[in-house]
């Protein structure tokens, strides 16, 4: 929680605790001395640790999970990725070839979101009873993220948003789930909504395995916008409708992130059945491609490939 930031000015207040960190995770690896070292996303962080375990001459082979996202921004990152890792286990299944041709190993493994849905205990009905929500009124989940720089630039945004909608339809019944709450807890709150208005995430991919149409919404400060308009080369923001080159999410990011849309964009979510049917439909044909196609659950076959690295070693 201390390093999870997003945005380029928003590190700097956290940059003296950041590598404080660093210094204390590499500490504790040498004084471990792991078969297996398994590095998990937070690619800036993790490479600061990689760089200073390789200058002090570690050995320990290194596995890293969930790939960097290359395709979206730094391209160039894909070799230093290489020189760095043993291994990489990615989440989408084309997102190796960027490192192979610099001679990286890379295993697909599935996104974890596939396995928590189908293995989540959903009872939309005692949910509904247990929260004391009435049959027959309308609901929606409003998720403004985990992060608390996050929270704070979107919550206000969220809430203007839904105070437009609660003008458009009486009686409606707003969920805001909070990263404390259980994953059980949050899709069953999502299971009973009509509708979601999220931040940009995983909890979008969330959202389309329970078979919720969304819409995703994400800025940062004036100055990080700025930049990340010039540096990400991606057309989209959410993974979605990256896997699918076309906009089946609605989006709302940067500039226009903005109460008015986003509620415009509800109101139409909640009105147009047919436009609901066809992003649910849409949405669970892209969410297929995150399995393995042998069925293997996400989390064994990253655990396959774990216990393959430390035989080997």
């Amino acid at each position: 929680s201390e390093i999870s930031v997003m945005g380029f000015f928003e590190v700097l207040p956290r940059l003296p605790l950041i590598l404080k960190r660093i210094r204390l995770v590499i500490n504790d690896i040498e004084a471990w001395k792991p078969d297996v070292l398994v590095t998990v996303d937070s690619w800036g962080f993790v490479s600061a640790v990689l760089k200073r375990l390789r200058k002090r001459g570690s050995k320990v082979p290194v596995v890293h999970y969930v790939a960097p996202q290359v395709w979206a921004w730094k391209k160039g990152r894909a070799r230093s990725v290489a020189r760095l890792v043993d291994r990489l286990m990615t989440l989408l299944p084309d997102e190796g070839r960027y490192f192979e041709k610099h001679g990286l190993r890379c295993d697909f493994v599935g996104h974890p979101v596939v396995e928590r849905v189908a293995e989540a205990r959903l009872d939309p009905t005692a949910f509904r009873a247990s929260m004391g929500i009435p049959e027959g009124v309308r609901v929606i989940s409003v998720l403004s993220g985990s992060r608390k720089s996050e929270t704070r630039r979107l919550k206000p945004i969220f809430d203007d948003a839904v105070a437009i909608l609660r003008d458009r339809f009486e009686g409606l019944y707003v969920i805001e789930p909070k990263s404390s709450d259980s994953l059980d807890f949050r899709l069953n709150s999502f299971a009973i909504s009509e509708i979601a208005i999220a931040k940009s995430g995983t909890v979008s991919l969330e959202l389309a395995a329970v078979g919720v149409p969304h819409l995703i919404a994400y800025t940062f400060n004036r100055l990080t916008n700025f930049l990340t308009k010039r540096v990400v080369t991606i057309r989209f923001a959410n993974l979605i409708n990256l896997l699918a080159d076309r906009e089946i999410v609605p989006e709302f990011v940067l500039e226009n992130c903005r109460p008015e849309p986003i509620a415009d964009c509800a109101t139409s979510l909640l009105s147009d059945a047919s436009a609901v049917e066809e992003q649910v439909f849409a949405a669970r044909e892209i969410l297929q491609k995150l399995q393995p196609s042998d069925g293997t659950r996400p989390s064994d076959a990253a655990a396959k490939v774990i216990l393959q690295i430390a035989e080997h070693n």
